[in-house]
């Protein structure tokens, strides 16, 4: 089974499953919920980092990349993981944040104390003359991205929170122990790896300031063409010589032509990139902390470019629509209360009837929904505090503030998982790190397995994934692109073709496909309604997805 069969679950650590009592889900919670995974048919799952770190952002600021933060357990529970995943036909993709570390780290602390070789491994710079720091760069969390480097005048580069320190790849010893770093977990039988934000490793050696204008200060550090040849040569040392390992690279803010050349087979970087453009389309002027609708017409554009983009030229996309850094799209692009079944069914058919590897988040297979929170302090996110104390500089008020937290925070992505109606849906038998949504009590694993629709019909997409070519290998092409309320593309390989059409919206719609659509003699494959004649006049009911074939 190759990359192009599988799908992927992700499973963020800390709120998946707790069986300690701490209130943070753990490792052994991880392989307690296998039989699980293994019934709703995936190949691998992914887990955000359970390393030790000091969870200044929620445990991407890495303190010790080769041993297991005690909150979540021992290296004895992730070999057992490991093992018993194995049983049952499911691998592991670990995280792996090789960007940057905490300032806990033990190189950051040698460095701190006058090591200079380890010195060497972060990007240490003077301010420039007339101004305070070496550059005017702005942290992606708010604020300057240069932080004092001990007493000696000096600034270390933190692109992110403070505490979290850029390393400087063009310093080769940092290269070798990145791909320590990823041998190490080879070695233990990981068989995948997500690497965070791993298009900024390529600094340029001269750090210069931006204009002012978001996007050229972002293109200062984010794709440099000397990223390929880090990730070539991370490639060629670890998981290159063994071609079962399955990678993905976060992609900040990357490009179409960045991402062909990431992904394409013969450049020997990675499997296939997460690009994140498609969840901008709620960011009026690109601003995130807003509270906007959603621009269907961009969305389907974007997915568009990107399905042509790389797979006509040989990439490969990672598809998702949530993850732990995203609200839910059941809340952001759906209905989440009349039509929250329909909503989820509707996205996972878009989705997994595309080209590329769908990703399935934590709790999207149940339909889980935003907590709809409304008081500041139900948020654990830094990003969000952050965001809610520039939302009150600029003049919001405290409501306008929260309502624009309950659409947009992370935390929205990160509750924890609903297994059933007990106290805390079943997650944990404490206090959990982070409150549940209140409706858990209706919206759980237990409830869904016994009587929902949404589990069940993400089941028969992965199964389709496993029984048909044409999914995986078929090629790409929109239909109705301008459409306002209908998503419509069509797949072919060997002389087979399907054809997808979704209304993504709560009103019915009516479409006449015959102008793309020849002849009638169509069947019936899969549809969030059931079964459906085909017909040159399409009627669609809210949030309706269905897909026919020429065989």
């Amino acid at each position: 089974m190759n990359f192009k069969d599988k799908v992927i679950y992700q499973a963020y650590t800390k709120s998946f499953n707790d069986t300690d009592g701490n209130g943070l889900g753990d490792i052994k919670g991880v392989t307690e919920k296998l039989p699980y995974l293994e019934k709703l048919g995936i190949d691998m799952v992914w887990l955000n980092p359970f390393y030790p770190s000091p969870q200044n952002d929620n445990g991407y600021d890495i303190a010790d990349y080769t041993a297991v933060d005690p909150m979540y357990g021992t290296m004895e529970d992730v070999e057992e993981m490991i093992a018993e995943g194995e049983k049952r036909g499911i691998q592991f993709m670990f995280d792996l944040v090789l960007n940057h570390t905490s300032t806990e780290h033990e190189w950051f602390q040698k460095a701190l104390a006058g090591d200079k070789k380890y010195q060497d491994y972060y990007i240490i710079r003077d301010p420039v003359e007339g101004q305070d720091f070496p550059t005017n760069w702005e942290s992606k969390f708010g604020g300057p991205s240069w932080e004092q480097f001990g007493d000696t005048g000096k600034f270390y580069l933190s692109l992110f929170d403070p505490t979290q320190a850029d390393l400087d790849w063009r310093n080769p010893e940092v290269r070798e122990e990145a791909a320590k770093i990823v041998q190490f977990w080879i070695d233990k039988g990981v068989k995948g790896f997500r690497f965070d934000v791993i298009n900024l490793i390529g600094k340029d050696e001269e750090l210069v300031n931006a204009t002012g204008d978001i996007d050229q200060e972002k293109s200062l550090y984010t794709d440099r063409p000397i990223v390929h040849d880090y990730l070539r040569e991370l490639n060629q040392k670890t998981f290159g010589n063994h071609p079962e390992v399955i990678t993905v690279g976060e992609m900040s803010s990357t490009s179409i032509e960045s991402s062909i050349g990431y992904t394409h087979p013969d450049n020997d970087e990675l499997t296939m990139v997460f690009s994140f453009h498609h969840l901008k389309v709620d960011y009026p002027n690109k601003e995130k902390w807003s509270k906007a609708p959603f621009d269907f017409l961009e969305l389907k554009e974007i997915m568009h470019d990107w399905q042509i983009g790389l797979g006509e030229n040989g990439g490969w996309n990672a598809l998702f629509w949530n993850n732990h850094d995203q609200p839910r799209t059941v809340s952001r692009f759906g209905d989440d209360e009349k039509y929250r079944e329909k909503s989820a069914t509707g996205q996972g058919h878009i989705l997994h009837f595309m080209q590329g590897t769908p990703y399935v988040y934590m709790g999207e297979e149940i339909g889980m929904t935003n907590p709809h929170f409304t008081e500041l302090d139900q948020y654990r996110d830094i990003e969000s505090h952050n965001a809610y104390k520039e939302l009150i500089a600029k003049g919001k008020t405290p409501e306008e503030s929260l309502e624009i937290l309950a659409e947009k925070s992370r935390d929205n992505g990160r509750t924890p998982m609903q297994w059933s109606a007990e106290e805390n849906g079943g997650f944990t038998s404490g206090t959990p790190w982070l409150q549940l949504a209140d409706n858990y009590k209706e919206i759980n694993v237990e409830k869904e397995l016994e009587s929902g629709e949404i589990f069940p019909y993400y089941q028969k997409l992965i199964q389709l994934r496993k029984e048909h070519a044409i999914m995986r290998d078929g090629s790409y092409a929109s239909m109705f692109l301008d459409h306002e309320q209908v998503w419509a593309y069509r797949r072919q390989l060997d002389g087979e073709e399907w054809i997808t059409f979704a209304n993504f919206y709560d009103t019915p719609v009516s479409i006449d496909i015959s102008s793309e659509v020849d002849g009638d003699k169509w069947n019936y494959l899969l549809g969030n309604y059931g079964e459906k004649a085909f017909s040159q006049v399409l009627e669609l009911a809210p949030y309706e997805a269905v897909t026919f074939t020429n065989k």
